[in-house]
Parts: structure tokens; sequence; C-alpha cells
């Protein structure tokens, strides 16, 4: 059995010799850790890092996923019907509420009745569906500002 004497070197990612063998960056590594190196930067979810190993960060979003719960809640203070089904209901099975948009969670919505003032919450379980009026203020991930409020529908 041939022994080879224990070399350490450093390799740069994507730096290849023309022999097709990694070239050494100059810089050793510890001699007891190879492999071990220095810690890795810590990367934020999605962010993309370059062969050089930079974490490019990504500029901030500027505008909501495109959940329910976000677009109510670019929606608020705007009239809408809301249509809700409760299974297993012997007395009311579908249920349409009309009212302006207060507040949106995750689980639920408040709406209120401008008539009278009375407060509703709504849990969105049993959500189907609403309708509105008047043009939505709308954000889809990777699209700017809204789109065009006019269409033509033939």
């Amino acid at each position: 059995m041939i022994v080879q004497p224990y070399r350490p070197v450093t390799y740069t990612i994507g730096s290849v010799s023309s022999s097709g063998m990694p070239m050494s960056s100059g810089m050793p590594m510890s001699s007891g850790m190879q492999g071990m190196g220095s810690m890795p930067p810590q990367v934020s979810s999605g962010s993309p890092m370059t062969p050089g190993g930079v974490v490019v960060q990504n500029p901030p979003q500027t505008f909501e996923q495109s959940y329910i719960e976000n677009i109510f809640r670019l929606n608020l203070g705007k009239v809408g019907t809301f249509y809700f089904t409760y299974e297993n209901n012997k007395d009311w099975n579908a249920k349409v509420y009309k009212g302006v948009l207060e507040a949106a969670g995750r689980d639920h919505i408040i709406i209120s009745d401008p008539a009278t003032g009375q407060r509703t919450v709504l849990l969105m379980i049993y959500f189907d569906y609403a309708t509105f009026d008047e043009p939505l203020t709308y954000q889809y991930p990777g699209v700017i500002g809204n789109p065009p409020t006019m269409r033509n529908c033939r």
C-alpha cells in the first residue's frame, strides 16, 4: 500500500486549470481542519449567492403576496357582497352578506352594515367568493402597481 503525503489545498469555486483540475487560490486551509474552513455566510431565504460566495441581497418587496386576506386588506372601506356556505346546516346552508369591509385577518373578515352600523365577524373557512361594485386595488407578486381598470371585453 502506497501512502501519499497529506497536502491541504483550498479551491476556489469555478477556477479550473487547463488540465481540468481545480486551481489553488493561494490561501491554505488550517492543517487540522480540512473541509471545515470558515463558516459560510448567513443567507436569508430566497437570496441568491454568487460562485464566489457573496450573498446578493434582493430589494425588499413593495407589494403583498396574493392571498385573499391581503387582497381584502388592500380594499378596506369598500362595499362588497360576500358569499358563504355552511355545510350540514339545515336552517341556512348558504348565506349572503353585504357591507363595508372594515378588517381582514388570516381567518376572518369584519364587515359593517352602513345603514345600522352593525358589525359582523365572518370566518374565512366558510367563505366562497366576494363581489364588489367598484374597481379593486390588487397587486400580484411581480407586477408593479395595479392593472388597468378599463378592459376591452368582447
